[in-house]
């Protein structure tokens, strides 16, 4: 049974440029969402959308329909992220909310504080990541997709995604809660 997004995605393949639009109006926010996430600031964002938007239009006549167009897009978005990031050699981080939604946190000041900090401490680790690892452990971290789509949307072996995430979270975990010089090998520290 086809949908209405696959009854779009037929007319903007055939031609129908109102139908590409309308694709874009829908899958925009979350594109843009994914694009900021693996760039870390708007103009980078912006700039990746664009250029994945492009693709997909230049594209689409080639797009089968295995999977789903945000997919897809998903998929376009991580490679136009990873080239502008290997271009630049940089490595950016992802920015997170400077608010605190949890109630408790708003009404302690010391558990704010403390939230901030590790959202702090998190951006940092973030931005060590290569952007390989960084496109992986959000993918996963944040878009909870399983390692079978983040090796379809990277364009990489499953076994590949696995060892990525597996290496992104052991950096982050090492920056986030380093070994103290003193302590012995296997010990970590554990946040309270």
């Amino acid at each position: 049974m086809r949908t209405e997004m696959d009854e779009l995605v037929a007319r903007a393949q055939e031609g129908h440029r109102g139908a590409f639009d309308e694709l874009v109006r829908r899958t925009h926010a979350d594109t843009y969402t994914l694009a900021y996430r693996l760039c870390g600031n708007e103009e980078d964002a912006r700039d990746v959308v664009q250029d994945a938007y492009l693709r997909a239009f230049k594209g689409l006549k080639r797009f089968r329909g295995e999977a789903q167009f945000s997919t897809w897009m998903y998929r376009i978005t991580a490679n136009c992220a990873n080239t502008l990031m290997s271009k630049r050699h940089k490595h950016r981080h992802d920015e997170l909310p400077d608010t605190v939604e949890d109630t408790d946190h708003e009404r302690d000041p010391a558990a704010r504080a403390d939230a901030m900090a590790l959202r702090q401490d998190l951006e940092e680790a973030l931005a060590e990541l290569s952007p390989k690892l960084r496109a992986v452990v959000v993918l996963r971290d944040v878009y909870e997709l399983p390692h079978e789509d983040i090796a379809a949307e990277l364009g990489i072996s499953e076994t590949a995604a696995k060892v990525r995430l597996h290496r992104a979270r052991r950096q982050l975990k090492e920056h986030l809660f380093p070994r103290r010089e003193d302590q012995p090998l296997g010990e970590e520290i554990r946040a309270s």
